[in-house]
């Protein structure tokens, strides 16, 4: 099956369609020896270059998606290469081997928080797509206090961005201390323009001091992941992050739910050999045989114990004086087996 370039290299986690299509553009993709223009198609047995070097491409719907979660701190880019050597939150995520690590979304240098990564770049493309609607939520400190007038016009009536409306969907006073003349406030908003919040803020006349991404769609930003830290996107999470805006059906082929994949993600134990396994499940069946053999030797001892406290007193009270006639023989029994004892005479 052939598909466009830009879907191709997107899948294969060179980065986004828009980005790839200005390689086209450029002159940087070539096709089994000829340049490539916007509209070519292609497949993963085809010789593709960019740049000069050969890509190692799959077919598209056949690898498993993989996603993280990443806590950006301020300083650092969301480009792969910067040519005045600053810091990039690549720099700190593991490698993939014949792949690599596709960001949804570029905050800018100064915003800090969440940011996803996937190792599909057409499911990047379609995520941070305005078309989805996907909520971004933001922590946002601004200079001054903001009047009910202007959360209004923010929510309600929007303002003018490079020509366009922009509105946030939602703007609520944040339970974080004010500091001094700077205010928090928690918005969402469902595009990802650039800078479109500081330029929203810097329009009604407050100027943004921080800001941090606490939420994107489904998945949010815990305090377990610390700046620069990375954690993986558990496979019903991503699940739901792909359903919540309806596009699980593109890629039914690459999500945890579909064929093996999903029945290895239910094993909650550990990964050991399948013998090491079997083992410790007989041993565990033996332990907890042993277990109920113990259990009840104890209630037994247990209740032997009782009787045993208990008999004394039954010995006590039944206690049986021993019979005349038992007595009478045993002495007639024990005087024949010795000397008749001498008689006395008796008195008269």
């Amino acid at each position: 099956m052939n598909d466009k370039l830009q879907k191709l290299l997107a899948h294969a986690g060179m980065g986004s369609r828009r980005e790839i299509e200005t390689w086209i553009t450029d002159g940087r993709v070539t096709v089994n020896g000829k340049r490539a223009k916007l509209g070519d198609r292609g497949n993963a047995s085809d010789r593709i270059l960019v740049d000069g070097n050969i890509m190692s491409l799959t077919d598209v719907g056949g690898e498993q998606i993989k996603a993280l979660i990443y806590h950006k701190p301020e300083g650092e880019i969301c480009t792969r290469k910067d040519p005045k050597g600053r810091p990039t939150i690549f720099d700190n995520l593991p490698g993939i081997p014949g792949g690599r690590w596709v960001s949804v979304g570029r905050p800018d240098i100064n915003t800090s928080g969440l940011i996803l990564l996937t190792n599909n770049g057409e499911l990047a493309n379609k995520l941070m797509h305005p078309s989805t609607g996907l909520e971004r939520e933001y922590l946002v400190r601004v200079r001054g206090a903001a009047s009910q007038e202007t959360i209004n016009t923010l929510t309600r009536e929007g303002v003018d961005i490079d020509g366009t409306p922009a509105k946030f969907e939602r703007v609520l006073a944040s339970d974080m201390a004010d500091e001094g003349t700077n205010h928090w406030y928690k918005v969402v908003i469902k595009e990802g323009r650039y800078r479109e919040v500081r330029r929203m803020w810097d329009a009604v006349g407050h100027t943004v001091s921080r800001l941090k991404r606490i939420r994107y769609g489904t998945i949010k930003l815990t305090r377990e992941i610390k700046r620069g830290k990375h954690a993986k996107i558990a496979p019903m999470q991503l699940e739901k992050l792909v359903a919540s805006v309806g596009i699980q059906g593109e890629f039914a082929n690459q999500l945890y739910s579909s064929g093996a994949p999903r029945s290895a993600s239910k094993v909650r134990r550990p990964k050991t050999p399948a013998g090491k396994v079997q083992s410790r499940d007989r041993s565990s069946g033996d332990r907890s045989s042993s277990r109920g053999d113990a259990d009840s030797d104890g209630r037994a001892k247990n209740r032997g114990e009782h009787k045993v406290r208990s008999r004394p007193v039954h010995k006590a009270a039944r206690k049986k004086t021993p019979q005349k006639g038992k007595s009478r023989q045993s002495e007639v029994s024990a005087s024949s087996n010795s000397k008749p004892a001498p008689t006395r005479p008796r008195k008269r």
